[in-house]
């Protein structure tokens, strides 16, 4: 237990914890935006890919569970190392240099957490835990949330916000777990830099959708 408590205290440690778990949710990241795709298909096919995530009702309970845990250890982590950070550093430097892979998207790290944490709690409190009138299907109501234009601009943020935070996530994992090697350096970050634009775009056509499209989720 010792050597747990000594590793999980460590900033190595904690780099390792937030890579394995920033892996973990990247991962349910990229399962939900393909199982959102049935969007593009109409209200029946979204209706039926939600029907289909309800039968298996015993294990989503389980695996839900397990999400909230990555998410709170991830979150726990990621703040201490934040704070420990300007701890030891509590004076910014006067020229901010690009180099060592500095990015928007490194730079930014905590503060689109931040927004992707919020945007969980609303998502789950106006969705997942909303309470909506009887036979009114799952695509009902994000037909009506995303044609709401304040809301189709807070998804748009919100979710633009994720695919910041992916993009340097993705790449730095690798970093964190000891995959890092210049031969293939630039492979990954632009692979991740890629995949998480890919993910956004695909998020933001939704309210886009929604607030063009008279037949959204019909």
């Amino acid at each position: 237990m010792r050597i747990v408590r000594r590793f999980c205290g460590s900033s190595v440690g904690k780099k390792v914890i937030m890579a394995v778990t920033g892996m973990s949710l990247a991962g349910f990241v990229l399962v939900h935006v393909l199982g959102n795709t049935a969007i593009y298909f109409g209200a029946e096919s979204f209706n039926s890919y939600a029907a289909h995530l309800h039968e298996l009702d015993p294990l989503l309970k389980v695996f839900e569970v397990v999400l909230l845990l990555l998410f709170v250890v991830h979150v726990s982590f990621g703040v201490s190392l934040f704070i420990r950070n300007r701890f030891a550093r509590p004076q910014r430097y006067a020229v901010s240099q690009s180099s060592g892979g500095r990015t928007l998207g490194s730079v930014t790290m905590f503060y689109t957490g931040l927004i992707i944490l919020a945007f969980i709690a609303y998502h789950l409190w106006s969705v997942s835990f909303s309470s909506r009138p009887f036979m009114t299907s799952i695509a009902d109501l994000i037909r009506a949330h995303l044609q709401s234009p304040y809301v189709a601009g807070l998804y748009m943020v919100s979710v633009s916000a994720m695919a910041l935070h992916l993009s340097h996530g993705l790449w730095s994992l690798w970093q964190s777990l000891g995959g890092s090697h210049p031969a293939y350096d630039t492979l990954l970050r632009r692979g991740a830099l890629a995949l998480a634009v890919l993910v956004g775009c695909v998020f933001v056509s939704f309210p886009i959708l929604a607030q063009v499209w008279d037949g959204f989720l019909r």
